[in-house]
């Protein structure tokens, strides 16, 4: 079932491109929006199977390159059902959008270039072999170069170009630390489990140390944390606005993700010693993150800003759970389940705002906020959706946010509690800068930007567009008034996660 599930939409986009140009353009976005559809109830009916604290579940294992010891080896458990989940909601959430949008250009290729990309979000969260792994990695790197670059913005080429070369020189990094950990083990492999029972790198501290340095780096572009960041706000500045829905809501979870799966069960040893590094890191990101955001006048690139800070809290929860010292596993498994249930709500709420960031272009062509003032009258269902999306990022009580990092920082404050004070400034920041940005842009006198065809009114939120954005943000309340029913699949693998990890 789970490949099905995995090349169901790569299927529904070959079929879409044998189809003539000239066939209407609702039967591409038809298409598109039936698969995704699809894809949704496929998820519901594999997490309604998954026996909780049962492991990994719904395996295949096929032989694929058996002298490299690679594999097709695919399977879901609580760290990745979630992710799962969270990209066909997105996925469909986009579809939807883009159902309601005025984009004519290419749409067929449109769709199945979205359509590949869900194949490949969906096929990196349950591989299980680290080729397989890459492979998907690198095919989302190409899909979402064409996505900027095919329909982005004015400098949407040198955009993608940044984006590409960025992330492709951290997929190489990603390959060296694979090949280091493949030459490591004892039969030569590339499949995770095996890796991560055999231990292969225990006791070889310094050659631990070379391969964490090339998965972490290639992993830390993809997340993306600081220094690695600067292709970030570019990408999605110039994306359309489901393209930069995508990339946050989903892409960015690669990197988080792969920590989790791959480096923390995989090189515990290495990962404790180089933990301190992972919290200065996380750290730096979540307080960086927020004050570029704060400065920035363009509110497309201050939600950019805005995923460096809250990848950050993630990225420094794994360090601090990795630093706490024996007796205290509670800890470990609160930061780390956090963590996890940060990547969900993060990629819901955000993926809500950088889609009412594209009614906004959609409408006047322009992300300056200053050219905005007094939209609350004009569209107060799109204010009202904007000022939840703001509240629930910010973390504030009943929203999703609050609960991830509610856990995030009580796991994290016992071993760590510089670091971890000080990243609570973080929320400050972050509840500063969009504060100001919805007193720009929604109360006082209406002004609306001299956009070509001037005078141009700004028609509130479309239904299609409240159908894509008001699941996104109902999730991200549902969540923050009942998690349980997440956090049930979410913490036992936690707590694998970190007995693998105290190795």
């Amino acid at each position: 079932m789970l490949t099905v599930l995995v090349l169901l939409p790569t299927a529904v986009a070959a079929l879409l491109l044998c189809l003539p140009r000239r066939v209407p353009r609702a039967v591409f976005l038809g298409g598109w929006l039936a698969a995704a559809a699809a894809e949704l109830a496929l998820t519901a009916v594999i997490w309604a199977g998954y026996r909780t604290g049962g492991g990994m579940q719904y395996e295949q294992r096929v032989r694929w390159i058996p002298d490299a010891g690679v594999s097709y080896h695919v399977g879901a458990d609580g760290l990745s059902l979630p992710l799962m989940a969270l990209t066909c909601v997105l996925f469909l959430a986009c579809a939807g959008y883009t159902w309601a949008r005025r984009e004519t250009r290419r749409v067929r290729e449109f769709a199945a270039l979205f359509l590949f990309l869900q194949t490949t979000c969906l096929g990196l969260f349950a591989a299980l072999d680290l080729i397989l792994f890459f492979l998907f990695f690198d095919l989302s790197i190409v899909a979402m170069y064409f996505v900027i670059a095919g329909w982005g913005h004015r400098d949407a080429a040198r955009a993608a170009l940044t984006f590409f070369l960025y992330t492709f020189l951290g997929s190489l990094a990603l390959l060296l630390g694979f090949i280091g950990l493949f030459l490591a083990a004892d039969p030569h492999t590339f499949d995770i489990v095996e890796l991560t029972r055999e231990n292969p790198l225990a006791g070889r501290a310094a050659y631990g140390g070379l391969v964490l340095l090339a998965i972490g780096a290639g992993l830390a572009v993809k997340t993306p944390t600081v220094p690695f960041h600067t292709w970030l706000p570019p990408a999605h500045t110039e994306a359309p606005a489901v393209g930069s829905a995508i990339l946050a809501g989903v892409l960015l979870k690669m990197g988080t993700y792969g920590f989790l799966r791959i480096a923390m069960p995989v090189l515990p040893g290495a990962w404790r010693e180089y933990a301190q590094v992972f919290v200065v890191v996380g750290l730096v990101s979540v307080l960086y993150g927020a004050l570029v955001a704060l400065a920035q006048t363009d509110f497309k690139r201050m939600i950019a800003y805005t995923s460096v800070n809250h990848m950050g809290y993630i990225v420094l929860a794994f360090g601090a759970a990795a630093a706490t010292g024996a007796g205290a596993e509670e800890a470990r498994r609160l930061a780390v389940t956090g963590a996890v249930f940060q990547m969900v709500s993060h990629g819901l709420l955000t993926g809500a705002l950088f889609l009412l960031a594209g009614v906004l272009y959609d409408r006047c062509r322009t992300y300056e906020m200053a050219a905005y003032s007094g939209l609350a009258g004009r569209a107060p269902v799109f204010a009202a959706l904007t000022g939840v999306a703001a509240f629930a990022s910010l973390g504030l009580p009943g929203f999703s946010g609050f609960i991830a990092e509610f856990q995030i920082f009580t796991g994290s404050l016992g071993s760590r509690p510089v670091e971890t004070s000080l990243a609570v400034l973080g929320i400050l920041l972050t509840a500063g800068l969009f504060l100001r940005a919805l007193q720009r842009m929604l109360l006082g006198p209406l002004r609306l930007p001299d956009a070509p065809g001037a005078g141009r009114p700004f028609p509130d939120l479309r239904a299609p567009e409240r159908v894509a954005v008001v699941p996104l943000l109902g999730l991200g309340v549902l969540l923050g008034i009942a998690p349980r029913f997440v956090l049930d699949v979410i913490e036992p693998a936690s707590r694998g996660a970190m007995e693998l990890l105290s190795r």
